[in-house]
């Protein structure tokens, strides 16, 4: 266990707390939940940031840090979509969990395909991530209930975010054409 791979595992481990602090009934738990998400976010920069610095790149760590983002990122938007029981809301969500399955099995396939390469996490994906995480932790600090230009700012990200998310999707498919066209015929 190296620090970088400690940070994606701490990540992971920080799911349940802010899931828990989210549902507890305390005055500013919305805050703290999101203060927690915040926390889980700075893991992701920093185990990268680790891996790169100290030289633990490791093929685990290649693996566990996408998958650690994607249950943040869709643990957080389930829970968000239960609050902001909305078609306005679960439309953007359901984009964004969508198109993280629809990718990695895109990555899954080419990389049997010894095709990797082709759909490397590109600076798109990189943006729709942090534009998400911004999204989710001003909706996670935002009552429901509460004030609409706090958490209307939080759908405007969101949307955002499905907006970058559906773009990158293409790009990926874009990417990997060459081979799926060749499967397909």
């Amino acid at each position: 266990m190296n620090a970088a791979n400690f940070m994606t595992f701490l990540r992971i481990l920080l799911i349940p707390f802010f899931i828990a602090v989210y549902y507890a009934d305390f005055t500013g738990h919305y805050l703290v939940s999101s203060l927690i998400f915040i926390i889980a976010c700075v893991t992701d920069w920093l185990d990268g940031y680790l891996a790169r610095k100290l030289d633990q790149c490791t093929p685990f760590g290649a693996f566990l840090d996408p998958v650690a983002d994607k249950i943040l990122i869709t643990v957080a938007l389930v829970m968000l979509a239960a609050n902001y029981a909305s078609p306005w809301f679960v439309i953007p969500a359901a984009i964004m969990v969508a198109r993280e399955i629809l990718v990695s099995a895109l990555r899954e396939w080419m990389a049997e395909q010894n095709k990797r390469n082709v759909v490397a996490v590109g600076w798109l994906g990189k943006v729709k991530t942090t534009v998400q995480m911004i999204a989710i932790i001003v909706l996670l600090a935002s009552d429901p209930q509460g004030s609409v230009w706090f958490w209307g700012l939080g759908f405007v990200l969101i949307y955002l975010a499905a907006i970058l998310t559906l773009w990158s999707m293409v790009l990926y498919i874009r990417s990997a054409w060459s081979v799926l066209g060749a499967e397909i015929k």
